[in-house]
């Protein structure tokens, strides 16, 4: 009874398939597939370091007066562009006038009394030479010129004083830049405490960051030294500062500022990036990313492809010399290009991987290549 039901199901399949072939249809037949392959090899490769960074005006001035006053007038706005001497703010003169006045007044008074004493002075040397006063008349009187000459001295260092107050009733900007806020209105009593605005001196711009400790570490195995430093950072490379949008800015900076002290809370050390701005585009506050490349030499880079990740681990599939594939945990380094990764451990030179349909591939599974 088994042996005829068998005998009427493969009669039945034998039937089924020719139908399907009296149709033109094909049948799917296993074809093997072939993978692209690559032999291991160290070479040099540009990776982009990624640090946040913050832009500050090189220049930044915080404008504050330096006498006490009514303000009468701004002469400028917030976000302004502003050139080197611009007059920015006017504080009430009146009384820097009244004090020069006063202090040029005693000036020639001064002066007078000094005239007086010189000519009293040379009276009595004349006469001494004749034996006609004492000695002590013409010490005295060379004295009384000698005080006269001091008081004139400081009658015009009052006047000069004055000038300087004066002065310091126009206020002009000290950098070219742009003007911050201005938290003061016009009438507003001022004093040198008083915080008019900043003043960002953008025609150079610094962007502030940190230094992670793996950089550190590798310049101390490359044996920099402090007295190194301004000739390491003069040897580094251009840096690009890219915007939080992901707009790269179109000038290339320099590294211009390494501290020598590590930070006890982060293990870093802070630096300064210097980019110049002629068109003004950056501005103070603003934040992005610094990048900056560094050279690795005698490194195993393969294509990203190759790499299988599966939860924790990073896997590549190295080819056997019989062909199959065998499963090989590495660790890798990201070159930040997109396309390669570097392989620190688990791999050799000359070793033999699958770079294309790696994903595909089967431990033990025999390559075609």
């Amino acid at each position: 009874m088994k042996k005829k039901n068998v005998l009427t199901w493969t009669l039945m399949l034998s039937s089924m398939l020719g139908v399907l072939t009296s149709c033109g249809l094909d049948i799917p037949k296993e074809v093997p597939t072939s993978y692209e392959t690559m032999t291991i090899e160290k070479t040099d490769i540009e990776v982009p370091m990624k640090f946040s960074a913050k832009l500050k005006g090189q220049t930044d001035v915080t404008i504050m007066p330096q006498v006490s006053g009514q303000l009468m007038k701004i002469n400028v706005t917030e976000g302004e562009q502003v050139k080197k001497g611009q007059t920015l703010f006017v504080i009430d003169s009146r009384n820097a006038h009244l004090e020069l006045e006063a202090a040029e007044a005693n000036l020639q008074a001064a002066v007078a009394r000094e005239n007086s004493a010189k000519l009293e002075y040379e009276s009595n040397k004349n006469l001494f030479e004749k034996n006609i006063v004492s000695r002590y008349m013409l010490d005295n009187s060379q004295n009384s010129y000698l005080q006269a000459q001091a008081a004139v001295s400081q009658a015009r260092a009052s006047v000069n004083r004055a000038k300087v107050n004066l002065g310091f009733c126009t206020i002009t900007a000290p950098v070219t830049g742009i003007i911050g806020e201005i938290p003061v209105r016009g009438g507003d009593q001022v004093s040198p405490m008083t915080k008019l605005t900043i003043l960002s001196g953008n025609t150079t711009m610094e962007a502030e960051f940190s230094v992670s400790e793996a950089i550190i570490e590798r310049q101390v195995q490359a044996g920099l030294t402090q007295s190194d430093k301004e000739s390491h950072m003069a040897n580094m490379p251009d840096v690009t500062f890219v915007m939080k949008n992901g707009t790269e800015y179109q000038h290339k900076g320099r590294i211009s500022s390494l501290t020598g002290v590590v930070d006890a809370a982060t293990g870093s050390l802070s630096c300064k990036a210097t980019f110049p701005n002629p068109e003004g585009h950056l501005y103070s506050g603003v934040q992005g990313t610094v990048v900056l490349p560094f050279s690795q030499k005698d490194v195993m880079v393969v294509p990203l492809t190759s790499v299988v990740r599966i939860q924790d681990r990073s896997l590549v599939y190295k080819v056997q010399p019989d062909s199959t594939a065998t499963a090989v945990t590495v660790t890798t380094t990201n070159t930040g290009n997109g396309k390669d990764v570097i392989i620190n451990s688990g791999l050799a030179v000359g070793d033999k991987i699958v770079t294309i349909g790696a994903n595909n591939v089967q431990e033990g599974q025999k390559v075609l290549f």
